[in-house]
């Protein structure tokens, strides 16, 4: 492995491993919600916390498989895998958007059970509670969108999906049992109503998480932008006269190239592979995670 791919594949494992860490905080803190929620849901008569509080704790074991992922994805090539361990990140991303859509069904059929079944009206100090899990999730989850978005992670980006949807279903209990409290005796069904609503919002964010996820798997065709910017790289080369097939995929953290290059006919055999080398290193130079290049040469006509 050449200076550049060496140093691509040592920054692809350190965001690998930077972002493990950042969804094991993520865990903390829904740990911590969760309690909270539940209690609060217990104690202020309101199933519309206790569901959320069974998101979070959900949240929890998505959140370990996409650690997990995290920790495979940071090994380095070997002789089994050698385009190294990446696509264990979007794998762990697909399996955390499963957990999602199971979620949202189980909070659906509860809310529905809740909804027909006589109770307490909820808790004025139920709204407080929420407000502050609110906040929390909203400032992780654009935390850790922040961070998908600096490491090219299609898991990280799923977490912050599932603290933007924790919050949007503390939000709707919010709602919920404000009307409840407002409405006074016959409202007491509000926050069920609500909860039901954001299991609904939950699947729609699900859909959009498991396909992001399986593209990656699938190996979907990076944004034309990303090959545009690939292909003026290429370009820049000395003595690269034009480029027929630019093929990337994307593999978990990093990006993998199979690129054809036209370069005069007339050249010798080692001239031709040292075009190649500029061309990988080139690349491998490049700002977008680049870890292996497959370049094929061919003579211009």
């Amino acid at each position: 492995m050449n200076a550049p791919a060496y140093h691509q594949q040592a920054a692809v494992q350190r965001r690998a491993l930077d972002s493990a860490r950042l969804v094991l905080r993520g865990i903390f803190l829904n740990a911590v919600l969760a309690a909270v929620k539940l209690a609060a849901g217990i104690f202020g008569h309101t199933y519309a916390l206790v569901a959320d509080a069974a998101e979070s704790m959900l949240d929890i074991l998505s959140s370990l498989l996409v650690w997990g992922g995290f920790r495979v994805a940071a090994r380095p090539p070997d002789a089994n895998h050698p385009y190294g361990h990446g696509k264990a990140e979007p794998l762990a991303g697909l399996v955390a958007a499963l957990f999602v859509f199971a979620m949202a069904g189980w909070v659906a059929f509860e809310a529905m059970h809740e909804i027909i079944t006589p109770h307490h009206g909820p808790a004025w100090w139920t709204l407080p509670v929420l407000a502050g899990v609110i906040v929390a999730k909203m400032i992780f989850s654009r935390r850790m969108g922040e961070a998908s978005r600096e490491a090219g992670s299609t898991a990280l980006g799923i977490e912050a999906l599932h603290h933007w949807s924790d919050a949007m279903t503390s939000a709707a209990a919010f709602v919920g049992i404000s009307i409840a409290l407002w409405g006074g005796k016959g409202w007491e069904n509000a926050d069920d109503w609500a909860a039901l609503f954001a299991a609904v919002i939950i699947a729609f964010n699900g859909v959009g998480m498991f396909l992001k996820a399986l593209g990656d798997v699938m190996d979907a065709a990076v944004p034309e932008k990303l090959e545009s910017e690939i292909r003026a790289i290429a370009l820049a080369v000395p003595f690269v006269l034009a480029l027929d097939k630019v093929r990337v995929r994307k593999s978990g953290l990093s990006h993998l190239v199979d690129i054809h290059v036209r370069v005069n006919g007339d050249l010798s055999v080692r001239e031709g592979h040292d075009i190649a080398h500029a061309v990988k290193d080139a690349l491998h130079a490049s700002a977008h995670a680049i870890t292996d290049v497959s370049v094929h040469i061919e003579p211009m006509k």
